[in-house]
């Protein structure tokens, strides 16, 4: 797929139709429907990762995040707040695709368009991934999620425990992996292993989710989420993580000022494509 530099015009891919690509900052994002990834997913497959400010902030700070990044194959827009910043300079989003929203219309879309997807989980706290799995396979009335693994603390930084969780979703014949580590880890180790992972088709950094799917974090209402508010109930609920994380990332704003005046300036150059 093409990956735009940014201040170039949108690239278009093909779907069922042309799909734009717009570039932002130092990244880019996908004009895609939710039913049109959907699509992609099924037919394609591919490493998919979501924005937000959070994210954006460590792209102008930690080029190995910027590197995974750039190996995407989908990029979506999980913020209300950047994707109304989109359209006022010209690049409108269609939908805002969350991880949270994302996973549980994969698994909807497996059920009810028979796509043989079959789900490995990955991340969380101890137990977590567990029960997300066992709740949603209850959830699909069907055993598709086929594993499911909370790995410690260091594990990114362990190769023994990487080999292992890498081994236990291969043995697994999952083909769809679902990694809930927080970012910038989970993009990062999901670049650097997704080619030890030949059998898994598709590949999404999920954030919290796992927490969401197993019960163990309350999601924001509906209503909240529908106006864009999220961030909010996340501070509301938990500000010691939240407060301080969405403070700093309001510097999204000053870059995205920066560059509708023509002035921003990847802080990486444009050729940030090592080791991740």
């Amino acid at each position: 797929m093409p990956k735009p530099d940014a201040g170039s015009p949108a690239c278009e891919v093909r779907v069922s139709g042309p799909v734009r690509r717009w570039p932002l900052l130092n990244i880019w994002v996908d004009d895609l429907s939710r039913s049109e990834l959907l699509d992609l997913l099924a037919t394609r497959g591919g490493l998919v990762f979501t924005l937000n400010p959070d994210h954006l902030w460590h792209l102008q700070h930690d080029p190995a995040f910027l590197a995974a990044y750039r190996q995407a194959d989908w990029v979506t827009m999980d913020s209300a707040p950047l994707r109304g910043l989109m359209g006022w300079t010209g690049r409108p989003l269609r939908e805002r695709i969350t991880g949270s929203d994302l996973v549980p219309a994969m698994l909807h879309h497996a059920v009810r368009q028979q796509v043989p997807w079959r789900f490995f989980l990955l991340g969380a706290a101890p137990g977590v991934a567990e029960t997300a799995r066992r709740r949603m396979n209850e959830r699909a009335g069907q055993a598709l999620v086929v594993g499911a693994l909370g790995p410690s603390m260091r594990f990114v930084d362990d190769p023994q425990e990487t080999e292992t969780a890498l081994a236990a979703i291969r043995a697994s014949g999952a083909n769809v992996l679902l990694v809930g580590l927080g970012a910038p880890k989970q993009e990062v180790w999901l670049a650097r292993h997704r080619h030890a992972l030949p059998g898994v088709k598709v590949l999404l950094g999920v954030g919290a989710t796992l927490d969401y799917e197993a019960g163990a974090v309350r999601r924001a209402p509906v209503w909240m989420r529908r106006m864009g508010l999220e961030w909010a109930y996340r501070i509301g609920s938990e500000p010691g993580r939240y407060l301080r994380r969405y403070g700093r990332n309001t510097r999204f704003l000053w870059w995205m000022l920066q560059e509708r005046l023509g002035r921003y300036r990847d802080p990486f150059g444009p050729d940030v494509n090592g080791p991740v």
